[in-house]
């Protein structure tokens, strides 16, 4: 594939994993030694696109780690809860080969039955996940729950912004605002208690279930061949579902996003003119937003919205109002971040702190595994399963631009 820039092969390649990235690279630069007819130009066009998206890839990864979000209940991040533990048999070398050996029907040791028994009975014991004893249905070793949540922040660009939870459904959680500043106070006299009530967050439990089927020849496979497999799949699919629930969840038997779930008006949105989007209307948008909330703030879009409506907007000096950063990241608007997420409907840019969504995994996820319900068609039916909600935590930290209707 040729690329007429540097941004366009950044773009194609935005998404790939690292190893794709290396591959790429690597035959580029074989293509560059060894054919003497090579398109040099084009291709270090597309090496300098590659460059771009393997330091974009970096950047996300460090950005996760930072604004991975904070859980009151533990007193950790949500990636440090996913740590192994010492009395964590998830975490276990033993669990997952019995788990795996388990659900590709290869016979288990006596060893093995013991670890997978005790996992079920730790499950039910901390209320894991709804499963009872016996069964073909197990909680997701903790390795390879790590490696979804690594993956779906990755590839869902907004889920790496989110704040994300893992704590029960059903509890309330008191979520600090710019508005919970402490106030000054005069020594000797009385300290007049703070009326405000804190705001909350309250998860419920909906189901994410995905349906997936392999041939029976799937016995076959090596564990880490269908660990990776396994893993892949349920990014792909959970993870998408948990991204789109960030903008457009209804909030009813699913996650509530932040378009359908915001309450807008002229306080909190704007809108453009079809014929094109203007400097003035972005700036109008960045007002919109409270100051304490535009400290760690992003503007987010569409793919197609970059490119038709912003790609092409100028400031008043007649400089790019769209910035592409050198170290990584979509690009930059007025000093802020870009993410580019296609859940995002088309001509809607958002502003705002994505710290004030919440995002909660409340079980793990489960997987049962089944050989008799395609028997017939000679296949291995495996179900997904995981219990999570998301919430807008607080409105007041976001803002929308729109085109008006035609």
């Amino acid at each position: 594939m040729k690329f007429k820039d540097k941004n366009e092969a950044f773009n194609h390649y935005r998404t790939a994993t690292a190893e794709d990235i290396e591959k790429r690279a690597a035959e580029i630069g074989k293509i560059i030694d060894t054919d003497a007819n090579a398109e040099v130009n084009a291709l270090n066009v597309e090496l300098d696109g590659l460059k771009m998206a393997k330091e974009n890839l970096e950047a996300r990864s460090a950005a996760k780690k930072k604004m991975s979000g904070f859980n009151p209940i533990t007193g950790k991040s949500f990636s440090e809860i996913s740590e192994k533990r010492d009395d964590d048999i998830f975490s276990s070398v033993e669990y997952r080969s019995a788990f795996y050996k388990k659900m590709l029907g290869k016979p288990l040791a006596q060893q093995d039955k013991d670890v997978f028994s005790r996992a079920q009975e730790q499950a039910i014991t901390e209320r894991r996940a709804a499963i009872t004893t016996g069964t073909n249905t197990a909680v997701i070793p903790t390795t390879t729950l790590n490696e979804i949540v690594q993956k779906a922040t990755t590839q869902g660009n907004i889920l790496q912004y989110v704040r994300q939870f893992r704590i029960p459904a059903n509890l309330s959680v008191p979520v600090a605002t710019p508005e919970d500043a402490a106030e000054w106070h005069t020594e000797g006299t009385d300290v007049t208690p703070n009326t405000n009530t804190p705001t909350g967050v309250t998860f419920n439990a909906y189901e994410l279930m995905k349906v997936f089927s392999m041939s029976v020849a799937a016995n076959t496979m090596s564990i880490p061949a269908f660990e990776s497999y396994l893993s892949t799949e349920l990014t792909r699919t959970i993870g998408a579902a948990l991204n789109s629930g960030v903008f457009n969840g209804t909030g009813s038997k699913q996650a509530q996003g932040i378009l359908p779930g915001i309450t807008w008006n002229a306080a909190n949105s704007a809108t453009f003119a079809n014929s094109g989007l203007k400097y003035t209307d972005v700036l109008n948008l960045a007002s919109l937003l409270k100051a304490g909330y535009s400290t760690g703030a992003v503007f987010a879009m569409s793919n197609k919205t970059l490119f038709s409506r912003v790609m092409a907007v100028t400031d008043t000096t007649g400089r790019p109002m769209f910035t592409t950063p050198t170290t990584g990241g979509a690009g930059y608007m007025l000093g802020y971040p870009v993410v580019i997420d296609d859940y995002i409907p088309d001509d809607t840019i958002l502003f705002g702190n994505f710290q004030y969504y919440g995002l909660n995994l409340s079980q793990d996820i489960l997987l049962e595994v089944s050989r008799e319900s395609s028997f017939k068609q000679g296949l291995i039916d495996y179900r997904a399963m995981a219990v999570a909600d998301g919430k807008v935590i607080v409105p007041e930290a976001f803002a929308k631009l729109t085109a008006a209707e035609a």
